[in-house]
């Protein structure tokens, strides 16, 4: 990460709801295109955000269709649904470590995406997990179906982690103007298999789908530890990797930065 990056940034805003977590990554993103974050804190730098969710939520990529997730069934259930400023596909976030990964880079979104998870696989490893990169394409989630095309855990793209054939870590991109917005969701329980139980009504075929794929193409933390690994631990683990790859010591900030950071500007990123 050290050719890319000159400076390493991280903070950890907890438990927020799904709109809330979404407007902190806008607003982080809006701060790198007007500048503010690269005056501050030096050009070429790059921030990671660390948080989760409460309640639970399911996000929706940029381009993807509301209409295939039962909107009336989360509400009833108190689960957020709300749209990513990333594109991709839905995902279910409930017992969950969440990431944020911002940086004006001219880095290809390609060589970046590699380069995240090169931090998130170090992490793992502290947690004694060995995980591998996909080899597949983002074409081959065609061959997924209607699954495929409602659930991110479903479908794979090059360079994203997996054990044993199973995706581990669902992330999604987007650039604008140079400024990439890279998310990733690392499942600390099996419950992000429950996306399947919120499909729309009349989409019982694809709803089956979706359970048995996400049951066979993905797995969790505690499917592979045997227990619940805390969220703190996790952040202290992607901290450390992200020093470590980069060679830098990272800088943590505080709540003055951050709302430095989320004051609201002239344009926003929708």
């Amino acid at each position: 990460m050290n050719r890319f990056c000159s400076g390493v940034y991280y903070v950890d805003t907890g438990l927020r709801s799904g709109m809330e977590n979404m407007e902190i990554d806008r607003k982080l993103m809006t701060a790198f295109l007007d500048g503010r974050f690269q005056e501050k804190y030096g050009a070429g730098s790059c921030l990671w955000r660390f948080y989760a969710w409460q309640p639970f939520a399911v996000t929706i990529g940029y381009n993807q269709d509301l209409a295939g997730i039962d909107r009336e069934k989360c509400l009833s259930a108190g689960i957020d649904v709300v749209r990513r400023p990333t594109g991709g596909r839905a995902v279910f976030h409930a017992d969950e470590f969440t990431y944020s990964f911002f940086m004006d880079s001219p880095g290809s979104n390609s060589e970046l995406y590699r380069m995240v998870h090169e931090v998130i696989r170090l992490a793992l490893r502290g947690l004694g997990i060995d995980a591998g990169f996909c080899r597949s394409t983002l074409s081959d989630a065609k061959a997924a179906g209607h699954a495929g095309s409602v659930s991110c855990f479903t479908a794979s793209a090059r360079h994203e982690l997996q054990v044993d054939g199973r995706k581990l870590v669902g992330s999604a991109q987007r650039r604008t103007r140079g400024v990439l917005l890279q998310h990733g969701s690392l499942p600390l329980s099996g419950r992000h298999k429950e996306l399947s139980s919120l499909i729309a009504s009349g989409a019982e075929i694809v709803s089956e789908e979706i359970r048995k794929e996400m049951e066979r193409k993905t797995v969790s933390l505690e499917e592979l530890l045997g227990y619940l690994p805390a969220y703190s631990r996790i952040a202290e683990l992607m901290q450390q990797a992200a020093g470590e790859i980069s060679g830098l010591v990272p800088g943590s900030l505080g709540p003055d930065a951050l709302s430095f950071l989320l004051e609201s500007r002239e344009f926003s990123i929708q």
